[in-house]
């Protein structure tokens, strides 16, 4: 006969190694949100693209919402060993991402291209805004940041030579 221990009222103590600081939690869930928002958008243009070199693009829309839903779920599961709670829920997401919003409408694939690539950007820019500080309380997590950031950025970048222009278009800050 197997005994069933009732662990309910038991009292159980944890001794992570690293205990991050609230900002840390607050700077991961900014990140998370963004990520999230990240997928939803992609899929959103998958959708609803038409066009010109539709299939590429419908295609690589595709590879941004494999990225971000697995760097979500990476950056939530990181989050949770390190007790952090995690908030990935809809009303979360759309109060506090730093995406701009897509139009409900059908999207020309030039159109999703610019809309996509400034949805990796601003994500991106999540990363980089935070990294930093999270470097400088765990290396660790700063490694998954710069996963994240060189996989978004080279997306933004594929997406956006789409309608770039050849010598010609350049980033706003770039003066060379």
């Amino acid at each position: 006969m197997t005994t069933k221990t009732d662990t309910s009222s038991a009292t159980h103590t944890s001794h992570p190694a690293f205990v991050p600081s609230p900002a840390f939690a607050t700077q991961m869930q900014r990140l998370l949100v963004d990520l999230t928002e990240l997928s939803l958008q992609g899929k959103q243009l998958h959708w609803n693209v038409v066009g010109k070199n539709f299939r590429d693009m419908h295609l690589v829309l595709d590879e941004v919402v494999d990225a971000a839903r697995n760097f979500t779920d990476e950056v939530a599961e990181r989050m949770r060993a390190l007790y952090i709670l995690p908030d990935g829920r809809t009303g979360t997401v759309s109060e506090d991402t730093t995406l701009a919003p897509l139009p409900a409408a059908e999207v020309d694939t030039a159109t999703a291209a610019d809309l996509a690539a400034a949805a990796l950007y601003a994500t991106s820019k999540t990363a980089r805004e935070i990294h930093d500080d999270i470097d400088s309380e765990d290396p660790t997590t700063a490694d998954l940041l710069h996963a994240i950031i060189t996989r978004v950025e080279q997306l933004a970048w594929f997406i956006d030579a789409e309608n770039r222009v050849a010598n010609q278009s350049k980033p706003a800050q770039l003066t060379v």
